[in-house]
C-alpha cells in the first residue's frame, strides 16, 4: 500500500437508536459526536436508523420506517396507484 493516501482507519461505535443497540468496530467513517464505551474509553459514535437489531429481515417483525410521510406525499403529488390502475381497454366488440 502506498503511504499517506488512505483515510484513517480506527475504532468507531455504531448505534441503532430505534433498537437501543450499539457495537464497536473499526471504520474509516468519522463523527464529531462521542460516546463513553464499556471499556472506559471515548469513541466517535455514528447513529444509524437500521441495523441487524432492528431490520425486519433479521428480527422477523414488520416495522414502518416512514416517519416523514414519504408515501403519502408521493401519492398526493402523483396520485394513488389504485386510481390509475383502472383498465383502459374498452372492447366494443367491433372488428
Amino acid at each position: 500500500m502506498r503511504p499517506a493516501i488512505h483515510p484513517p482507519y480506527g475504532p468507531v461505535v455504531f448505534r441503532d437508536k430505534a433498537a437501543g443497540f450499539a457495537f464497536l468496530t473499526r471504520s474509516t467513517a468519522t463523527s464529531d459526536k462521542t460516546v463513553d464505551w464499556e471499556d472506559g474509553r471515548t469513541y466517535p459514535v455514528i447513529d444509524v436508523e437500521v441495523s441487524s437489531a432492528s431490520h425486519p429481515f433479521y428480527t422477523g417483525q414488520q416495522r414502518v420506517l416512514d416517519t416523514a410521510g414519504r408515501v403519502e406525499r408521493f401519492e398526493r403529488r402523483y396520485g394513488s396507484a389504485r386510481a390509475s390502475a383502472a383498465p383502459d381497454t374498452a372492447d366494443d366488440g367491433a372488428r
